[in-house]
């Protein structure tokens, strides 16, 4: 076969992720590798994409191979994404994976987000590998990439792929009724800060803007990231990981501390596009990586208006969610403009409202909790260069690791000694559970 890797790392030819179809390429010599590093040439594809378009048409196999950045693929990837689409060119029944590095937080999310825009360009996707940072160093690993790309190849002879999602019908965009706007007589005070990228033709996404601000109580502004002078992309150069200062000098990351984290909530106003939020609020998302794994909006509530068939993207359902469990922060909702609108856009005020009048919280739920666990391992490692988050996990109490927990660990031995034994369980079977039961009863 001739086999296309688009390289999604911004890292180019120093990328981890790239390391794995390298080796592929050496333990599979009958086929032939060719590699685009599409993000990194990001602007001279912007400019041109016929190469690309020549590379893509030759390829009997088409490989997303990237590196996992917040939730999905990194922004410039994203962009590429969407210029591919763009291009027009005709990819139907052609085969395609993906190959992805991270420390598994949330790569299902990313790895999704691949499979529905390979879907929607007519390719035929089997299903990727989503390895660690390091695996390849390992023999286990190189197993797994060499399985992995032998039961491609297999899928590929026999013509077997992943059943394509049903087509989803874009959904009527419903108007949205208009409530003039006075922010002189918001009677609390507050700041809650609509982070958007609505395009001055964007009319729907303004019109559901406009609204929430005239129905919430407290006084609101807009930070419009698509007229932020952004340097470029995250390139995951770790230079923010002792520091918590970019290396462009763009500013932004005193920006993000000094207009948008100040607020009492944030608001997240977009248009879906390719199932996401597309790749400017990719690229805000990236470059918030200045704070690192810190949730430095914690308590803050949070809450999304968004334009699109969100009903049916499950996944950045998921990534919504997400976000804001692992964040730490309250979801006050997710309004669309598919069904009810206006009813949709009121309620979100009036639970932002009352989360931020309350400082109410909930605990976190698996999306939190997971994704907590793999963060604070991860931290916990690296501590000698991701200096920033040490000191931020050290100070809340991050590193609650289970061996920690002595006096529980005895207890359960006890449990299990008595379980073990027929004779006794039989016995203390009632009295054992009344034990377990016995701090509730107390409480109550």
């Amino acid at each position: 076969m001739k086999v296309l890797i688009l390289n999604g790392s911004p890292k180019g030819k120093y990328s981890f992720t790239l390391q794995t179809s390298l080796y592929l390429e050496k333990r599979f010599p009958e086929h032939n590798f060719q590699v685009l590093h599409v993000s990194q040439q990001l602007k001279s594809i912007e400019k041109d994409f016929s190469a690309v378009s020549a590379a893509i048409n030759e390829a009997d196999l088409i490989v997303f191979s990237y590196p996992v950045y917040t939730f999905i693929a990194p922004s410039q990837f994203h962009r590429f994404i969407e210029l591919f689409k763009e291009s027009g060119v005709d990819v139907t029944g052609k085969f395609a994976t993906q190959i992805t590095t991270s420390k598994h937080f949330y790569d299902v999310t990313a790895h999704q987000y691949i499979m529905d825009n390979c879907q929607d360009l007519g390719l035929k996707y089997i299903k990727g590998l989503s390895a660690d940072m390091d695996d390849l160093l390992t023999e286990n690993g190189q197993k797994n990439a060499k399985d992995f790309f032998e039961y491609v190849c297999w899928s590929v002879k026999h013509d077997v792929y992943e059943t394509s999602r049903d087509h989803v019908t874009p959904a009527k965009k419903r108007p949205i009724s208009s409530i003039a706007l006075n922010e002189e007589e918001k009677s609390i005070e507050g700041d809650v800060v609509i982070v958007t990228d609505c395009a001055k033709d964007d009319q729907q996404l303004s019109d559901m803007i406009n609204r929430f601000r005239a129905v919430l109580k407290y006084r609101s502004r807009i930070v419009n990231i698509a007229e932020y002078p952004f340097s470029g992309g995250c390139v995951g150069c770790f230079h923010c990981a002792a520091t918590g200062k970019c290396f462009y000098k763009d500013g932004f990351d005193e920006f993000l501390h000094s207009n948008i984290q100040t607020a009492d909530a944030i608001i997240y106003a977009f248009t879906i596009k390719d199932h996401s939020m597309g790749s400017t609020f990719k690229m805000y998302d990236d470059r918030r990586f200045c704070d690192g794994h810190r949730s430095v909006t914690m308590g803050k509530p949070t809450g999304y208006l968004i334009s699109g068939n969100y009903a049916s993207e499950t996944n950045l359902q998921m990534i919504i969610e997400a976000r804001s469990e692992v964040g730490g922060n309250f979801l006050a909702g997710v309004a669309s403009d598919e069904t009810d609108p206006d009813t949709e856009i009121d309620r979100l005020a009036q639970r932002l409202d009352y989360a931020i009048k309350h400082n109410y919280m909930q605990p976190n739920n698996f999306y939190g909790v997971g994704g907590m666990k793999i963060f604070r391992d991860v931290i916990w490692l690296t501590r000698g260069i991701m200096k920033a988050d040490h000191r931020f996990y050290k100070k809340h109490g991050f590193y609650d690791f289970p061996q920690k927990k002595i006096g529980t660990v005895l207890k359960m031995y006890l449990v299990g000694a008595l379980i073990s034994s027929p004779k006794i369980k039989a016995k203390t079977e009632y009295k054992i559970n009344e034990a377990m039961i016995a701090p509730y009863k107390k409480i109550i």
